[in-house]
C-alpha cells in the first residue's frame, strides 16, 4: 500500500458586499472574503494539498484567476476536480486536518457544521475531517483570513483502482471540455466533466 501526503495553504483578505463562503457553508457575517472565485479559501486549501499529494500541479493550473469563467465560481468545482485526480492517480483520502486562522467570525461554534460539510463533499465520514480554529495572536492580519490544509491519501486496490479509472477511460475533447464550461456556468453544480488538465498558467493563488 502506497501512502501521499499533501499541503494545502490559501489566505484571503475580507471584503465588504460579498457573502462569506468557508468550507462550502455560508456564514453569516457582516464581511465576505475577496477572490476571483466565491472566496472559499477551505475548499482552495483542501484542492491545493490533494492535486499536491498526486504531483498534478495546483489550483492555478486548472482554473487560472487570469480567466473570467472562474469569476464568482462556486468553490466546490474546484474541489471536484481534485477528487478527480487523486482517483485517476489510484488514491484515495485516508483523513484531512484544517487550521482556520482568523479573529473573526468564530470557527469554534461552527466547525462541527462546517466538518459535516466538507465530510459531504468529499464523500467521508466525520471522523475523517478535522477543522480547528485559530486567532492569529500577535499577528498583523486583521483583516485577513488563512487556512492550512494537511491530507493524507492511500492507493486503492486493485479491484476499486480499476473501476475508479474505468469511470474516466474516455478522454473528453475539446468540444466536450467546451461544453462541459458551458454547463457549469448554467448549472454550478453539474460538474462531472471537469478533472482534464489545461496548459500551466501562472499558478499564483486565486486572489
Amino acid at each position: 500500500m502506497s501512502m501521499r501526503i499533501g499541503l494545502g495553504f490559501d489566505s484571503h483578505a475580507f471584503k465588504e458586499g460579498v457573502p462569506l463562503v468557508i468550507g462550502g457553508l455560508k456564514i453569516d457575517h457582516p464581511q465576505g472574503l475577496a477572490g476571483h472565485s466565491d472566496g472559499d479559501l477551505l475548499l482552495h486549501a483542501i484542492t491545493d494539498a490533494l492535486l499536491g499529494a498526486v504531483c498534478a500541479g495546483d489550483i492555478g493550473t486548472f482554473f487560472p484567476p487570469t480567466d473570467p469563467k472562474w469569476k464568482g465560481a462556486d468553490s466546490t468545482v474546484f474541489l471536484e476536480t481534485a477528487l478527480e485526480e487523486i482517483a485517476l492517480a489510484g488514491y484515495k483520502i485516508v483523513n484531512l486536518d484544517c487550521v482556520l486562522i482568523m479573529h473573526r467570525p468564530k470557527i469554534v461554534p461552527i466547525a462541527a457544521e462546517m466538518r459535516e460539510r466538507v465530510a459531504d463533499l468529499l464523500g467521508l465520514e466525520l471522523n475523517q475531517v478535522s477543522i480547528k480554529g485559530k486567532t492569529p495572536e500577535g499577528l498583523p492580519q486583521d483583516g485577513t483570513a488563512v487556512a492550512h490544509v494537511v491530507v493524507l491519501l492511500e492507493s486503492l486496490d486493485n479491484g476499486e483502482s480499476g473501476r475508479k479509472l474505468a469511470l474516466h477511460a474516455d478522454r473528453p475533447t475539446e468540444s466536450d471540455i467546451e461544453a462541459a464550461i458551458t454547463s457549469i456556468a448554467a448549472q454550478p453544480r453539474d460538474i462531472s466533466a471537469l478533472g482534464r488538465k489545461v496548459p500551466a498558467f501562472d499558478t499564483d493563488d486565486l486572489t
